[in-house]
This record gives C-alpha cells, structure tokens and sequence, in this order.
C-alpha cells in the first residue's frame, strides 16, 4: 500500500484476526457468486499477519468447514487433536479431578492451534481470493462526513514524545470506504468511540473481561501427551472473590501451551493476575509439566466475558461490529473463535446484501442483526446470557444458579447486574480481605526457570515499541490521578498490568506519582478497562510496535 494522503476502497476491515480474515474471504467468495467486482481492503496494526494474535486456543472447527474449501480446511495449521479431556479443582496442598465435564465444556475431538499461525494461513487464503492485506498500518481515527463513518486515518508518524514533528514526519493516511468493519478484538479502540459516539451500548449490560496470561514451553519427552488438556479452576484463586482459572495443554514436539485468566471485576486494588499465574505454576499438579522445561513464549490479552446481555448494538450507518470487538465470547467455554468466524460470514452477507442495493444505511444493515440471530452466536450465547452475572456472587451461589439457568434456557431467579470491572476495585482504605502479596508473600520471589517477574515475561513477548513517539497510554487528568488513583487505590495499575508499564515513583521528598514504561506495553488494554474512573485511555501506537507473537 502507498502512502498517500487519500485512498479509497469499497469494503474496508480494520484487523486481520480471525473475524477480519474470515469477513475478508466470505466477502470475496459471495461478491464472486454474485457477479459484483469490489476492492477489499485489510489493514492490520501489527508488524506482520499474526503478531498481535494471542488465544488458547482450542478450536471448534465448524465454522472453518462452512467458511473454507475442503482442501483449504484439511491444510490448517492445527497443531494436534484434543485426545484427553479433565478438569482439575486445585487446592492450597492439592488437587483432585471432576467425575464430569461441566457444561460445555467438553472438548474432545475439537483441534489445539496457535491462532497466530491460523490468522497467518488465512491471510494467505484471503490474498490468494484478490483481498488486499496490509501489515502495519495504525489506526486511531475514523472519519465522519454527515455524522457518519467514511473511512479511518491511519496515524501521523515520525513525532516525538513531546508532540513535536521529527524529519521523518509522515501524515497519516485517509482511508476511504463505503463500509468498514471494525475487527480490531478485544476493547477495539475505534470500535470503542463507535460505541460511544452512537451510543451503540444502550440496551446492553457493562462488558466485563477477563485478563489471560498465556506462556508457551518446550519441555522433556513425556512430561505431558500430545494433546492432553487439563483446565484447572479453585487454588490460588478465591472461589468468593475472584472468577478464573488456568489450562495446561500438551502440543506436538514436546510444546506445552499453559495459561492463567481471571476476571477483572475483582475487588482488591492489589490483585496481580500475572503474579496469580507465577504462583499457580508453582502448584504440584502444574510444575509436574514443566519440569527441566524452558519458555519460548509470553502473551497477554484481555477477552470479553459478559456474554450476550452485554452486547452492543453492532452496526451502523455504513459501519459493522465483528468479532471480540462485540464481545462475540460464549461463556463459560470461553470460546470465541469460531464465533468471530461466525460474525465475519454474517457481516460477508450483510455487505453482499448492501451494495447490491446500493444502500449501506443503519437500516439496511440490521440484516447484521437477523443473521446473527439465526446463527450459533446465538444459539451458543443467549442460553448462557446469565452465566458471568450468577458468578459475580461467588463460585458456589453461581454455580447453582448456573444450574438452574440449564433448566430454564437461561433465566434464573434474582440475577445481579454485572457492573464495569473499574467500578469493583475497592480504595485500598475500603478492601477487607487480604491483600494479594500478603495471601502469597512466601511464593513471590520468581527464580526465572519456572517463575517469572513481568520484565523478564515481556522479553519473551518480542515486544518493541518506537521510543521517541508519544505515549499511547493516556492519564486524563493527571491531578485526578494522583489524588484518586495513587492515594485511595495505591496505584492498582503497577498491579494489574501484566507487562509492568506502570510503575509508582517516589521523589526524594517522598512524594508519589506515576512513571510510564509505555515501551514495555504489549496491548492487552487492561489497563483502559480496569483503571478506576477510566483514568486511562489505550490508544494505538505506531504501527508495527507491540508484541512479535509467533505460536501463541
């Protein structure tokens, strides 16, 4: 793609994960049935197809068998086939396996991948159908002519940190379509202002998200079979307070994938989910895997769990939602791929539809809505639409009344509102329970063979950032900040950030502020959904920096 200061597309994506890919390749096979010729345009922000693509993953594969080819399905880079299936409930000095699956949750016969390889083998598919894919490209701006959306701008470059132009300023460019769609994943940052611009989340409940930690080993030869998955849920989490677990997966080549999600809406303002993921691993039923193993690799991301009451509206004029970017997540699975795939052949058809009536008007594109409605996004998220609810009251009231929601399609009696993750922390002076570091005082020294500071973790992130541009972690208010956010909440962010780009500075003359590693960052956006107040604002950065995710 040249640089220019205008382009123009008929159908712009913005991301190229499972949802912008799978959109992309739906659309050039239905404009092909047909008749119609039309430019597709995908622009992603990492610095290759893939980079920015962390998941599980465990996949089901319907949705690639209705969107792909059979030749095409059988040549995914599946890594191995899910062969053993259990579920481990651990405590402090132990652990013992459920007698069933719970619900939904059953995997055997469903495929363990990277989905950064996957998203890398459908770039090439969409490439091969005529889709242009481009790599690079950042975006923080879209574009509006009558209160509605014309395009995006990719962002200025060559600036530094104090907002002045450097000699290699490069203005950004105006990419210009008659419909985007917005792919960008979890907590997307156009599809963000979106929302709020058109207030696209008024009938919906708070979107509440979990925080994963994902690491990826090679270990010795039978430490673990090829494709055995363990998911493990209890120790060293709180069953009253906090909502997560971890899974174990065993790989082809002697690989382990491993990883630690808990939701954010937890209370404590001092809850550290990469430290939680640290002290798990050191767990019996755990470190048996990892024995004489090394880490290849370390990712973060935040995924949306509200579930379908938590759903935006997902289309406007000229504009479609897909994605993660909607919250398209069936709980408690915690799967969303396929349901991305899903939304990206809904919002294919929506657009088919569109120009073939020359009419791409919010009217038009409620057709968006009627598909996903007769679709498995619907038939796998409405029945489950309480599930994050109940849970917020702890693991065993959620648990019956998750029962209960079995038995009734999903109604249940006296559900809570869920609430924004920001809106549970506690000020430090409010908490009652048990700070984090004082539950596992005597399991928080990391010996870099098993365990891990956050530092370190990033290294293995591959992440890089351009250090002279300008911060793209944003504090609002800054005076707020201080007085809010580091003297009633003790700086929740140096604890929630999992890559520790917030770090609580003292001066000589003791007095706190806040310091910004904002080159450390690997895009998860924890820190936009769970600082207090919304004090922090999760822009793009330049494009190509962030993490250089391989096989996560």
């Amino acid at each position: 793609m040249y640089i220019d200061d205008t382009i123009s597309t008929d159908i712009l994506i913005v991301g190229a994960g499972p949802a912008g890919l799978s959109t992309a390749i739906h659309l050039a096979d239905e404009f092909k049935k047909s008749g119609q010729e039309k430019r597709i345009m995908v622009i992603e922000k990492g610095n290759a197809i893939g980079a920015h693509i962390l998941s599980g993953a465990i996949l089901k594969t319907d949705a690639f068998r209705e969107l792909l080819s059979l030749e095409e399905f059988e040549n995914l880079p599946f890594d191995c086939e899910v062969s053993f299936d259990t579920t481990l409930k651990l405590t402090a000095h132990g652990a013992f396996a459920l007698p069933f699956h719970p619900p939904v949750m059953d995997n055997m016969g469903n495929k363990i991948a990277s989905l950064c390889q996957i998203c890398k083998y459908l770039a090439t598919l969409a490439e091969n159908r005529g889709v242009e894919v481009y790599a690079g490209f950042a975006v923080n701006e879209l574009l509006y002519e009558n209160n509605k959306v014309i395009g995006v701008k990719t962002i200025d470059t060559g600036i530094n940190h104090h907002g002045e132009k450097q000699k290699n300023y490069q203005r950004g460019t105006s990419v210009k379509a008659r419909i985007v769609i917005l792919a960008e994943g979890t907590r997307g940052t156009l599809a963000k202002q979106l929302k709020s611009k058109f207030d696209l989340r008024k009938n919906a409940m708070p979107q509440v998200y979990s925080l994963g930690i994902k690491e990826l080993w090679s270990v010795p030869e039978g430490n673990i079979a090829e494709g055995a998955v363990y998911h493990t849920f209890g120790y060293p989490l709180d069953a009253q307070e906090e909502f997560g677990g971890g899974f174990v997966y065993g790989l082809k080549d002697n690989k382990v994938a491993l990883g630690f999600a808990v939701g954010l809406d937890y209370a404590d303002p001092s809850f550290d989910v990469h430290a939680a993921m640290q002290v798990w691993k050191q767990h019996p039923s755990i470190s048996k895997f990892l024995k004489e193993g090394t880490l290849l690799e370390f990712g973060a991301k935040t995924i949306p769990e509200g579930g379908w009451n938590s759903t935006p509206k997902m289309y406007t004029d000229n504009v479609l939602i897909v994605g993660d970017s909607a919250g398209l997540v069936a709980m408690p699975a915690l799967k969303g791929v396929h349901l991305a795939i899903t939304s990206g052949m809904c919002a294919a058809k929506t657009v088919v539809k569109a120009f073939l009536n020359d009419d791409t008007s919010d009217a038009s594109l409620s057709f968006y809505k009627e598909l996903i409605d007769k679709s498995r996004i619907y038939t796998e998220m409405y029945p489950y639409r309480n599930f994050r609810a109940v849970m917020t009251q702890g693991l065993y009231v959620g648990a019956l009344k998750f029962g209960i929601q079995l038995l009734t399609n999903g109604a249940c009696f006296l559900t809570p509102k869920l609430e924004s993750d920001n809106v549970a922390s506690k000020k430090v002076s409010e908490y009652k329970g048990i700070p984090f570091k004082k539950r596992f005082e005597d399991k928080l020294s990391f010996d870099k063979k098993l365990t891990f500071d956050k530092v370190t973790s990033v290294f293995y992130s591959g992440t890089h950032h351009d250090e002279e541009q300008p911060v793209h972690l944003h504090v609002n208010d800054i005076e707020d900040f201080n007085e809010v956010n580091i003297k009633q909440y003790g700086t929740s962010c140096q604890y929630f950030c999992p890559a520790d780009v917030y770090e609580e500075h003292r001066d000589k003359e003791g007095k706190l502020s806040l310091k910004i590693h904002a080159e450390n960052c690997v895009h998860c956006k924890t820190c936009d959904i769970k600082a207090p107040n919304s004090a922090i604002t999760w822009m793009t950065p330049y494009g190509g920096d962030g993490p250089q995710y391989q096989n996560l």
